[in-house]
C-alpha cells in the first residue's frame, strides 16, 4: 500500500503516551472506586457512597477503569508480541507482571501479620505467589487480583496466534474465532468454555487488537466492524455486571451511563488507533505509565490501615487524597527499588533458559525475516519494543516495556 493511501502517524521512535496517560487515569478511576465509590470500602466497612456525599455518583462507575485497562491490554499485547518469538513473548510478560506482583502479596502477609486483617494467611499466600491462585481454587490475596487471571487468559490465547506467528491475516482469524466462540459459549452455558473463552470480557481485548490493527495498517471497514460488534456486546455484559454484585448500582444510575461510559471508552480509544491523540506527548506520561500497574497492585489492600491512621484526624475526601499521594510514592519506589532490578536480573537468565531448549545446530536467530510477506504484513510503523513504544525491524530482545494491563494494566497490565 502507498503511503500516500496510508500516512505514517508516528516516527518509529515515537512512544505511545497517550496510552501512558489513559492507563494512569484508569488506575486512578479504580483507586477512586475503591476509596469512595463502593458500599464498603475503607473506611471501617461504612458505606463510602454515604460517607463522601455526591461526587461518588460519578465515582461509582470508576471500576470501569478495569474495562479500560482491558482494552488497552489487547492494544498493546498484541503490539509488543509482533515480530516475537514464544520464548520472547513469555520472557517479556514474566519479568514486566511478576516482580511487583510478588512485592504485592508479600505486603498484603506482612499486613496480615501486624494487623490480623485482610487475606494474607500463609495458606493464601504462598498459591498466590504464582498469579494462578484462582485457576486452583484459591482466594485472591487482593480483591484486585482477579483481574489478572482475566489477562492470563488474553495471554493463553494469543500465545496460540505468537506460536503460529502474528500476521494481520492471522490475527482476524483469530479476532473473528474468539467472538464467535465466546458468544456461542455464552449460549451454551458451558462453565468450561466460559472459563477459556472470557465471553464478558474477550470483547474489550478483540476490539483493542483491532484498534492496534487500525493503528499499524490503517483503517478498513472490517477492522471498524470488529470494534463496533465488540462495543455492542460490551454493553450488553457492561449493565447487568454494574447493577450486580460487588458493584450494586442502581438501576436508574446504571442506563445510561454505563453504555455512555463505555461509549467514551471506545472512542477514546479508537482516537488512540487513528492518531488523534498523538498530541498528548509530555514525558511525564511515560514515568505515569510505569506508576501504573503497582499502584494498582498495592492500592486496595493499603488503604484500611491507612484510613484508620488518616481518619479522623483529617476529614474523608483529604484523608482519600493523602492515601493516595502514600500510594503513588509507595509505587515509584516499587518500580524504582523492585520492578527495574528484579527485571534486569531475571531477563538473562530466562533468556538463557530458553536457549537451552534449542537444540545447538538447529539455533536460528529468532528476528529472522519471513522469505514471503504480504502487503498487509508489512507495517506502516516499526514493530514495539514495549507496550506503548514502538521497535526497530529487528529488535533487541530484551528491551524493557512497562505492564498493560493492560493488563500496566493493570491495570493494567494491563493492567
Amino acid at each position: 500500500m502507498s503511503s500516500q493511501n496510508h500516512p505514517t502517524r508516528q516516527t518509529p521512535a515515537a512512544r505511545l503516551r497517550e496510552l501512558d496517560l489513559l492507563r494512569f487515569l484508569a488506575a486512578i478511576a479504580v483507586l477512586l472506586y475503591h476509596y469512595t465509590g463502593t458500599i464498603g470500602g475503607p473506611w471501617q466497612q461504612d458505606n463510602a457512597r454515604e460517607l463522601l456525599g455526591t461526587p461518588t455518583l460519578l465515582t461509582q462507575f470508576g471500576y470501569l477503569g478495569v474495562e479500560l485497562f482491558f482494552l488497552i491490554s489487547g492494544f498493546v499485547i498484541l503490539m509488543s508480541a509482533w515480530g516475537r518469538t514464544m520464548a520472547d513473548f513469555t520472557i517479556s510478560r514474566i519479568t514486566r507482571l511478576y516482580p511487583a506482583y510478588w512485592f504485592a502479596v508479600l505486603l498484603i502477609a506482612a499486613l496480615y501479620l501486624t494487623t490480623g486483617e485482610g487475606r494474607g494467611k500463609p495458606e493464601n499466600i504462598i498459591p498466590n505467589l504464582t498469579m494462578f491462585q484462582q485457576g486452583m481454587g484459591v482466594q485472591n490475596a487482593s480483591g484486585v487480583f482477579w483481574t489478572l487471571w482475566t489477562e492470563m487468559h488474553f495471554y493463553a490465547l494469543i500465545s496460540l496466534l505468537v506460536l503460529t506467528g502474528v500476521t494481520y491475516q492471522r490475527c482476524i482469524t483469530f479476532m473473528a474465532t474468539w467472538t464467535v466462540l465466546a458468544v456461542f459459549a455464552e449460549e451454551t452455558g458451558v462453565q468450561a468454555l466460559q472459563a477459556l473463552l472470557i465471553p464478558e470480557y474477550a470483547p474489550y481485548f478483540i476490539a483493542g487488537m483491532a484498534f492496534y490493527l487500525i493503528h499499524r495498517f490503517g483503517p478498513s471497514l472490517l477492522l471498524w466492524g470488529f470494534a463496533a460488534f465488540s462495543w455492542a456486546v460490551s454493553i450488553r455484559y457492561a449493565l447487568p455486571i454494574g447493577t450486580s454484585e460487588p458493584y450494586n448500582i442502581a438501576p436508574s444510575n446504571a442506563w445510561p451511563a454505563i453504555p455512555i461510559l463505555i461509549t467514551l471508552i471506545y472512542a477514546t480509544m479508537a482516537l488512540v488507533a487513528t492518531g488523534k491523540l498523538h498530541r498528548l506527548n509530555w514525558r511525564g506520561f511515560a514515568t505515569l505509565g510505569l506508576l501504573t500497574y503497582p499502584t494498582y497492585l498495592i492500592h486496595y489492600e493499603l488503604a484500611p490501615p491507612l484510613a484508620r491512621l488518616l481518619h479522623p484526624a483529617l476529614p474523608y475526601w483529604p484523608a482519600t487524597a493523602a492515601i493516595a499521594a502514600i500510594v503513588l510514592i509507595t509505587a515509584y519506589l516499587i518500580h524504582r527499588l523492585i520492578e527495574k532490578p528484579l527485571a534486569r536480573w531475571l531477563k538473562p537468565r530466562l533468556r538463557d533458559s530458553f536457549d537451552r531448549l534449542r537444540p545447538t545446530d538447529t539455533r536460528r536467530h529468532r528476528d529472522e525475516t519471513p522469505r514471503h510477506r504480504t502487503a498487509r504484513d508489512t507495517p506502516r510503523n516499526t514493530p514495539p519494543t514495549d507496550e506503548t513504544q514502538p521497535r526497530a525491524e529487528t529488535p533487541a530482545p530484551h528491551d524493557q516495556e512497562p505492564h498493560g494491563s493492560t493488563p500496566s494494566p493493570p491495570i493494567g497490565s494491563s493492567i
